[in-house]
């Protein structure tokens, strides 16, 4: 295994940040209470997501008059008059049912500068990034879900260096992927914990570290080979989800006998399955669920991977309007049971996000997407226009195993193991998920942008 590269072991800097301030809508908004939907207040989903995105500068004019800070803070006010359910804060009702608090009170905007270059953070760009913590502030008071700023934006100028109305109409209308009356359960949902048992983490797993494996084109068309002839033409989500749960099981050593499962992150927004929800364009709720394949470790293991294909394969066809909605009202019927964690793995797919291609006006980003890897969740992303960068959080001897059996899969291919990060043994580290958009952007004088 490789270990960190010295420029991550080594580097250090200065940040030094202006005081929080809260960003209002730019105009008069409603005030009012809307509620959201029983997908949007399931118990699984109530964490925050950091972004993070690396720009470099467009323009050689140290002049340039547009400054980032004040271009996007404008651009923040000007946009939250039509999003104006994210300057307000979430409740709960005595049913748990989550709703916002439209009362226009702001999203946090830190300025900041740092005294680093985009060069110095190394030559590659990609997670693990082991200044998170620098580029990422965790405003105090700010990182809960009730009664807390919804998402924030930091952006930190570096040494080195507008639409009058949105595209696409925001929609609401949460209604849509609310619980039916009367509700009814109508699928298996193995990715919610339904059974009173407690979920304890593998105390095994408390010195873990994050590691990213980048795959190219040709490793991944490497992989099918070992597939039978009908599963050659599975999709890239099949075949990268089945090979992560399949070598995750292996170099865990999960006992033969325990059931382990991977829980697909599928969209509802495809043609297939919106044809039946009729979700607006524009809709932007929680419009996901977590359609699992279940085995025994064992069985798993020693059969080929056409068997975990074939399992992804099958759960990802259990995704359709009606298995949203009886997760809807599963929430209801049986109490809001959160996500499983005991023996599960959640695997996205965010390749197809466009998060690499938000331009907002210096051009697209080096990187865009999640920065770190996550207990029990793996989001895989693209890194270019044909890699697959995969950050995974794992022990280290597992992680070792992990490396051995992926290159099995691929043997015959350079696969490229990127940075190493070893975390804190204080797994909230690892589960730190702020909803910070982050930007890094460089111009004349450089900035970064959270």
């Amino acid at each position: 295994m490789a270990s960190p590269s010295s420029f991550l072991a080594a580097m250090s800097f200065l940040v030094k940040r202006c005081e929080p301030e809260l960003v209002v809508p730019a105009k008069p908004t409603p005030r009012e209470v809307k509620k959201l939907s029983k997908i949007d207040s399931q118990p699984g989903l109530r964490f925050q997501v950091p972004i993070i995105w690396f720009y470099k500068n467009s323009s050689n004019n140290n002049s340039d008059a547009r400054d980032p800070v004040r271009v996007v803070r404008e651009a923040l006010g000007e946009t939250l008059v039509y999003y104006y359910p994210l300057a307000g804060r979430l409740i709960e009702d005595d049913n748990k049912n989550l709703m916002v608090d439209c009362n226009g009170r702001g999203v946090l905007f830190i300025e900041a500068s740092a005294d680093v270059t985009l060069q110095q953070l190394g030559p590659t760009i990609q997670p693990p990034f082991p200044y998170l913590d620098e580029v990422l502030y965790n405003v105090p008071g700010s990182d809960g879900i009730l009664g807390c700023p919804l998402f924030q934006i930091q952006m930190t100028r570096l040494v080195c260096g507008g639409a009058q109305h949105p595209s696409v109409p925001p929609v609401w209308q949460r209604e849509l992927l609310d619980a039916r009356n009367p509700p009814r359960i109508t699928r298996i949902h193995h990715e919610n914990q339904l059974e009173n048992i407690e979920q304890q983490p593998n105390s095994a797993e408390a010195d873990v570290i994050q590691h990213s494996f980048t795959l190219s084109p040709n490793q991944i068309m490497e992989i099918p080979k070992c597939l039978p002839p009908h599963l050659r033409t599975c999709s890239r989500f099949e075949l990268i989800t089945a090979c992560l749960w399949r070598c995750r099981t292996l170099a865990l050593n999960v006992d033969p006998d325990e059931v382990v499962q991977i829980s697909c992150v599928v969209n509802a927004r495809g043609k297939n399955i919106n044809k039946d929800l009729h979700l607006p364009l524009g809709y932007y709720g929680n419009a996901f669920a977590f359609p699992a394949a279940v085995s025994k470790a064992g069985v798993l293991c020693k059969n080929p991977l056409g068997y975990a294909v074939e399992l992804v394969k099958k759960a990802k066809l259990e995704m359709n309007a009606e298995y949203i909605r009886s997760v809807a009202d599963l929430m209801v019927l049986r109490g809001w049971p959160g996500l499983k964690m005991t023996g599960n793995l959640i695997v996205s797919d965010v390749t197809s996000s466009k998060l690499g291609e938000i331009d907002l006006g210096w051009g697209y980003p080096e990187f865009g997407g999640p920065p770190m890897a996550f207990p029990l969740i793996i989001v895989y992303n693209n890194r270019g226009e044909d890699e697959i960068v995969v950050p995974i959080l794992l022990p280290l001897l597992a992680m070792e195993s992990f490396q051995q059996e992926l290159t099995k899969l691929i043997e015959g291919t350079n696969n490229k193991h990127e940075t190493m990060q070893r975390l804190k043994n204080d797994l909230r580290t690892a589960f730190w998920t702020t909803s910070y958009l982050s930007f890094f952007y460089i111009c004349g004088g450089n900035y970064l942008m959270n």
